[in-house]
C-alpha cells in the first residue's frame, strides 16, 4: 500500500515538473510531511528551489534542523522574510499568520515568476484541507498549488521516515505533533488530536487564511 502511495506522489511531482519546470519551487516548513515531500521531490530534481517561511518566531530546534538539512542535502533554500515584525501583529492571530506567512509567500511567487509550488499538506490534517485537489489553481498571483502528499496518513509518513532513515525535526520527540511558530504551538497530552497542539482558536480561522493564500 505504501509503495503505491509513493508511486502516486512521484507521478504528481513529475507531472508538476513537466508542466512548470523551471518555474517551480517546494514549500518546506521542516514538518515531517513537507520533509518527506522534499525527499521525494529531490529524487526528480535535487536542485529545486526550496521556500522556507521565516516568521522569525520559530523554535530554535526548527532553525537548527533547517540549517542542518540545508547543509546535508545541499538545498537551494530561499528564506522568506516578512516586511512586518512580529511585534506589529502579535495578539491578532489571523493578521499575524497572514502578514508573517502568506504575504511573503505570495510575494516570492510573483517575484520568482513561479508557475507552481509543491506543498506537503494531507487530506487528514484538518477540515480546511479535506477537499483539496492534487493540482489547485490559484490567483493573485496566478499559479498552481501542487499537493503530492494528500493521500498519505500520518502513520504512513512516520513509516516512510523510518524506512529511509530520513531526519526529522526533533520537536516531534518532545511531544509536539504539529509544528508551527512558538506562540501557536504547544505539547498535547498523549492521545490528543494533532491539532490540539495548536492554539485553540487557530483552526477556526484556517479556512479564511487559506482563501487568502495560506499554505
Amino acid at each position: 500500500m505504501l509503495e503505491l502511495k509513493i508511486e502516486k506522489s512521484l507521478e504528481i511531482i513529475n507531472e508538476a515538473f513537466l508542466g512548470s519546470y523551471p518555474k517551480i519551487a517546494v514549500v518546506w516548513s521542516t514538518s515531517k510531511d513537507s520533509t518527506v515531500m522534499l525527499f521525494l521531490v529531490r529524487k526528480i530534481n535535487p536542485n529545486v528551489r526550496v521556500l522556507f517561511g521565516d516568521t522569525t518566531q520559530h523554535f530554535k530546534e526548527t532553525y537548527d534542523f533547517r540549517d542542518s538539512i540545508v547543509k546535508e542535502w545541499n538545498l537551494n533554500l530561499i528564506n522568506l522574510i516578512p516586511d512586518v515584525s512580529y511585534d506589529e501583529v502579535k495578539g491578532e492571530r489571523e493578521r499575524c499568520c497572514h502578514h508573517l506567512k502568506t504575504v511573503p509567500a505570495l510575494k516570492a511567487i510573483e517575484e520568482l515568476g513561479l508557475k507552481a509550488v509543491l506543498v506537503g499538506i494531507r487530506w487528514g490534517e484538518d477540515p480546511s484541507r479535506a477537499n483539496e485537489d492534487y493540482f489547485s489553481k490559484r490567483e493573485n498571483p496566478p499559479h498552481y498549488r501542487v499537493h503530492p502528499m494528500l493521500h498519505w496518513t500520518e502513520q504512513e509518513i512516520w513509516r516512510f521516515i523510518k524506512m529511509y532513515s530520513i531526519p526529522y525535526n526533533p520537536l516531534y520527540d518532545k511531544g509536539y505533533g504539529s509544528i508551527e511558530c512558538k506562540p501557536c504551538t504547544k505539547i498535547a497530552p498523549p492521545g490528543a488530536p494533532i491539532r490540539f497542539r495548536r492554539a485553540k482558536d487557530r483552526e477556526e480561522i484556517m479556512e479564511r487564511l487559506r482563501k487568502l493564500g495560506y499554505w
